[in-house]
């Protein structure tokens, strides 16, 4: 995992068991699930407009026109 860094945080006994009694396959499965959902809250969000924008700018990028969209639209 590169870039990754350790960070120490409290949770409840049961969460604490848990993790403690995975096998290590479980743990970093269960890192990479923290790592995912604390990714989600810190990211700021996005409006539908934003990424609808991010979607267009990749496929003009990737060489989709306005004209080839109109072309795969009326098949």
């Amino acid at each position: 995992m590169d870039g990754m860094q350790t960070i120490t945080i409290e949770v409840d006994a049961e969460v604490a068991e848990f993790y403690q009694a995975a096998s290590v396959q479980g743990r970093q499965k269960l890192s990479a699930l923290l790592n995912l959902k604390l990714r989600e809250a810190v990211r700021p969000r996005r409006s539908a407009i934003e990424i609808m924008d991010e979607i267009s700018q990749q496929a003009e990028a990737n060489g989709l026109t306005p004209d080839i969209l109109a072309t795969l639209l009326e098949e």
